[in-house]
C-alpha cells in the first residue's frame, strides 16, 4: 500500500499537538487496553471521525501525518483492523447517534473486532446481485446465506453484514445494511488457507441467524448506499497505505488488551529484523534498492529503468490522494484509482523483487543472497488487484460513473431482482 505525505501547516499542527500528547501519556508499563482507552478518550485513535463519534474532525491529511508521528515515537497504533478502517466511518456516516454511541466506542478502544460480510460465491464482483436473505420476524430478522472472503472473519466479534431484506424490488433498492453478532447459532466461520501459508480470510455461513432491526445502519432497503460508503472508505484505505506503527490485535478472541504495550513494541522490531515486509511504500522502496546494490545488480540498465518507474508510480499515487483531499480538484475517482494503483504498483514490486534476486526469489525463507519476505511477497501481490473490489470493477466505476461513459448492457435497471437470472 502506498506511503502518503503532506506537508501542510494544518498537518504540522496536528503532528505536534499528537505529539505532545505522546510525550504526556506514553508509559510502556501500561498495558494495552490502558493505552488504547487513553487513545480512545482522546480522540486520536480515529482523528478523522467527527467528533460526536469519538474522533477531533480532522482533514484525512491531517490524521494520516498525526498518525505517522506514532510510528516516529515508536508507540502502539489504535487498534487496527476493519473496524477503524471500515466499520467506525461508515456507522458514523449513516448510523444513528444511539447507534454510534452503541458501536463506535468499542471500535475506538479495540474491545470489539469487525470483519466486512460483503462478498457471496455468486456475488463478488457483482455486489448487488447478493443472494443473502433477512427476513423479518417480529422485532429482528432472520439471516440465511453465505459469505466468502471475509477479511479476519475467524476473529470478528461483530460484521457489516449486506443482506436482501425486498427481494422484489429491483437489486440495488433492495438490500439492507446491519451491524451482525458473529458470536451466535446459526453463524459458522470456516477459515481459509492461503498459498502464503497464512490464514486471513473465512468463509461464513449463515443459517436462521439472527440481527435485531436496531441493528440496521440506515433505512430499510438503503443497504447499496451505505455499503457504497464502505468500499469508497476501503479503497481509499487500501491505496493509501499504512504508517508502519506497532500495532496488536483487537477483539474478544484475541484477547490481548493484558499484554505490556512496550512488549509489544519490542515484538514489533523483532519481526522487523526477522525480514517481514513493510506496506507498498518508500520504505520498501528503500529496502529493495538498496538490496539491489548489495548484489550488484544496478549496473543492468533495464532493472534502473523498472526501479525508476516503480519510482513514478508511488508519486504519481501519493499526489492523486493529495487531489483527493482538495475539494476543488477532486474527480470522485480518486479512491478507485488509487485501488488500482495499489494492484500496480503491487505487481511492480513483485516483479522487481524477482528481477533483483533472481532465483533466489523461489526460496521460502531466509538465504544468504535475497531478503526473506520476497517469497512471500511474491506469493501475496496477486490478492490486491482481487480484494476490495478487482481492477476491473474498478475501472467501470471510472469510466461510468466519473467520465460518463454508458453503462453495461443488461436488464433495465428497475428489473425485480426476484425476475432477475441468478448464478448458481
Amino acid at each position: 500500500m502506498a506511503e502518503a505525505t503532506s506537508d501542510t501547516d494544518t498537518d504540522v499542527d496536528a503532528a505536534a499537538e499528537l505529539a505532545d500528547w505522546v510525550d504526556d501519556n506514553w508509559d510502556p508499563d501500561l498495558t494495552l487496553g490502558e493505552w488504547w482507552q487513553l487513545l480512545a478518550d482522546s480522540g486520536y485513535a480515529h482523528p478523522s471521525l467527527p467528533e460526536n463519534a469519538g474522533g477531533k474532525g480532522w482533514s484525512h491529511g491531517d490524521a494520516v501525518r498525526a498518525m505517522r508521528v506514532l510510528a516516529e515515537r515508536n508507540v502502539v497504533g489504535p487498534p487496527p483492523g476493519l473496524g477503524t478502517m471500515l466499520a467506525a466511518p461508515t456507522i458514523a456516516a449513516h448510523g444513528s447517534q444511539e447507534q454510534i454511541d452503541r458501536y463506535v466506542p468499542e471500535i475506538l478502544n479495540g474491545r470489539k473486532a469487525w470483519c466486512q460480510l460483503f462478498s457471496e460465491p455468486v456475488a463478488g464482483s457483482d455486489l448487488a446481485g447478493l443472494q443473502t436473505r433477512a427476513v423479518r420476524d417480529g422485532d429482528e430478522w432472520i439471516v440465511s446465506g453465505q459469505k466468502v472472503w471475509t477479511s479476519q472473519g475467524h476473529y470478528a466479534d461483530l460484521g457489516l453484514l449486506v443482506a436482501r431484506t425486498d427481494p422484489e424490488l429491483p437489486k440495488h433498492q433492495g438490500m439492507s445494511y446491519f451491524a451482525f453478532d458473529m458470536d451466535q447459532p446459526g453463524v459458522d466461520v470456516r477459515p481459509l488457507k492461503e498459498m502464503t501459508g497464512r490464514t486471513f480470510f473465512s468463509e461464513v455461513f449463515m443459517d436462521g441467524a439472527r440481527v435485531s432491526d436496531d441493528a440496521m445502519i440506515g433505512a430499510r432497503g438503503d443497504g447499496w448506499r451505505v455499503a457504497n460508503t464502505t468500499l469508497a472508505v476501503e479503497r481509499a484505505s487500501i491505496g493509501a497505505g499504512s504508517v508502519g506503527f506497532a500495532v496488536a490485535a483487537p477483539g474478544q478472541k484475541a484477547n490481548q488488551f493484558g499484554r505490556r504495550v512496550g512488549d509489544i513494541v519490542e515484538a514489533a522490531a523483532k519481526r522487523k529484523v526477522g525480514g517481514h515486509a513493510p506496506g507498498v511504500g518508500m520504505k520498501l522502496y528503500g529496502r529493495w534498492t538498496e538490496l539491489a546494490r548489495s548484489l550488484g545488480r544496478t549496473d543492468d540498465p533495464v532493472l534502473r529503468q523498472e526501479i525508476m518507474e516503480l519510482y513514478s508510480m508511488l508519486q504519481v499515487n501519493r499526489w492523486n490522494l493529495q487531489r483527493a483531499r482538495d475539494k476543488n480538484q477532486r474527480t470522485g475517482g480518486e479512491p478507485n484509482i488509487a485501488k488500482l494503483f495499489d494492484g500496480e504498483i503491487h505487481r511492480r514490486f513483485r516483479d522487481l523483487s524477482l528481477r533483483i534476486v533472481q532465483a533466489d526469489g523461489m526460496l521460502a525463507g531466509a538465504s544468504s543472497a535475497t531478503d526473506p519476505a520476497i517469497a512471500e511477497f511474491v506469493l501475496h501481490a496477486q490478492g490486491p488487484a482481487i480484494y476490495g473490489g478487482t481492477d476491473q470493477i474498478q475501472r467501470n466505476i471510472i469510466g461510468e460513473r466519473v467520465l460518463g461513459l454508458p453503462r453495461e448492457p443488461g436488464p433495465p435497471r428497475d428489473t425485480p431482482f426476484s425476475e432477475l437470472p441468478k448464478n448458481v
